[in-house]
């Protein structure tokens, strides 16, 4: 998918509507009429494409949400930009990554609406992969929305495109029912439209795979351990399997789209359409770049936490490329250099890859991957009473980390040390923070960082309130006010 990037870049553009405030701007026109936009196969393609542009710039930042908001990830240089903010708990709501991450997702959201309204009388004579395009869109609309609640908790829930007028009166709906009505829907949907596999320029989109394990996600999320189980024990039958070499999971001189790949958000060097990560998340050092050939940034970030470093044992073969080595870097003849004290002292190398420019990585961000599933299919089983399928799961991940495997561990021994997997198996993959908040465990673990009781959300952004400027219909978060 990485060759169409371009082609949802410009299609992006094209539907990017004229210029309106935050999610109020729902109607997708631009000087080309909407109707013209939607009467072929390849129209209806390329709307679609749109949604992964958006996904493709919303994930620049993801990790400031799932990463740095947790305990695996801290910000030791620089204090004054929204990753900091957001590692000590001071994000608040006049912040633009909040406001850019509401826009961005309500984008998806109304873009995906807007396809699925056109198309319901569309000829399929002529739109031939209708029920593709519809199982595509909603993918799309359910990660956005699962996104969103995540982040925010109750938001508006939209199902089709809807006028000015209407989204002034348009309040925020409990994240329960956007989860019953719009998100558990749409993958069900998603899942019986979707193809199990694309090739050629094609690959990288939504696939069976990526719609049913999400839809395992979610139940997991609202502790529906039942049919967690169900979804996810499905995926485990669709012929995925895990690398046999962790590192290479993040060797980007090889194809990311291999056996272990369920769903990225995907980035192309060279055409101003990759990613930031290799830059940002390496220590800003003209010594590691010299070894490397690439260059950190003065806003070094997502360093990992000594936390999370001290949980790797001797042996584990993730730990080298998970969290480096502290303090400096073993340079190209096996000799550790030091880093200077001006910079971060612990990094990641999962996104490490020589790139033609700054901040254009190929490096692509991993939704989600078989290991994650794995590990998700181990938490349902065991929370369902099964304890030796559970076992068997996550020491099929444990083996690959050539780590010992465990046996005969009790329901809630062995519900910590799933927890614990998931840190030292999908650290910086934007899953900790989540993990965090869905566990119950969120303000246990970080009360001693500045976290408060009612932050297991961000704040609404400032403008959205300012825009419909009625709390009765539209409120603040409570404890942000």
């Amino acid at each position: 998918m990485k060759k169409i990037l371009s082609i949802a870049a410009m299609t992006a553009s094209l539907l990017l509507g004229s210029c309106g405030k935050d999610f109020i701007d729902l109607q997708p026109v631009s000087t080309v009429s909407v109707d013209v936009l939607y009467k072929t196969d390849k129209d209806f393609q390329d709307a679609v494409i749109g949604g992964y542009a958006t996904l493709q710039t919303q994930y620049q930042t993801f990790w400031i949400f799932g990463d740095i908001r947790g305990d695996d990830a801290e910000q030791q240089i620089v204090k004054n930009d929204a990753w900091s903010t957001s590692d000590a708990f001071l994000l608040f709501s006049d912040a633009n990554i909040l406001r850019d991450t509401w826009r961005n997702y309500f984008s998806i959201i109304n873009r995906m609406n807007t396809i699925l309204v056109r198309i319901e009388d569309a000829d399929p004579a002529v739109v031939t992969n209708k029920n593709r395009h519809v199982a595509e869109a909603k993918f799309l609309r359910a990660l956005a929305y699962f996104d969103l609640v995540r982040i925010f908790g109750d938001v508006p829930l939209l199902t089709r495109p809807i006028t000015t007028d209407e989204a002034y009166k348009t309040k925020r709906e409990s994240a329960d029912a956007i989860y019953d009505q719009i998100i558990i829907r749409d993958l069900i949907d998603a899942d019986q439209g979707l193809l199990a596999k694309y090739s050629g320029t094609e690959v990288g989109r939504a696939t069976k795979g990526a719609a049913k394990s999400l839809l395992g996600k979610v139940y997991l999320t609202r502790k529906d351990f039942v049919k967690a189980e169900v979804a996810l024990q499905e995926v485990t039958a669709m012929g995925y399997s895990l690398l046999t070499n962790y590192n290479d999971l993040f060797d980007y001189t090889k194809d990311e789209h291999h056996s272990e790949y369920i769903f990225d958000i995907e980035y192309d060097e060279n055409k101003g359409e990759g990613s930031v990560f290799t830059n940002r998340f390496l220590p800003n050092s003209n010594l590691m770049a010299q070894n490397f050939g690439v260059q950190g940034v003065g806003t070094e970030t997502n360093s990992p936490s000594d936390e999370l470093i001290s949980l790797f044992v001797a042996g584990d073969l993730r730990k080298d490329v998970s969290v480096g080595v502290k303090g400096g870097f073993i340079d190209k003849n096996g000799v550790f250099v030091a880093l200077p004290q001006s910079t971060s002292q612990t990094y990641t190398k999962k996104y490490l890859t020589a790139e033609p420019a700054f901040e254009d990585s190929r490096a692509n961000w991993k939704v989600t991957r078989y290991a994650d599933v794995l590990l998700m299919y181990a938490e349902a089983l065991n929370e369902n009473g099964k304890s030796a399928p559970a076992h068997d799961m996550i020491n099929m991940v444990r083996k690959r980390a050539g780590v010992p495997a465990y046996a005969g561990l009790t329901q809630s021994d062995l519900r910590e040390k799933i927890y614990l997997e998931r840190r030292l198996e999908l650290s910086f993959e934007g899953h900790r923070w989540f993990d965090l908040v869905r566990t119950g465990r969120a303000y246990e673990k970080m009360k001693s960082k500045n976290m408060q009781p009612f932050m297991n959300v961000f704040a609404i952004p400032l403008g959205q309130l300012q825009v419909i400027n009625d709390e009765s219909i539209f409120a603040q978060n409570p404890g942000y006010n």
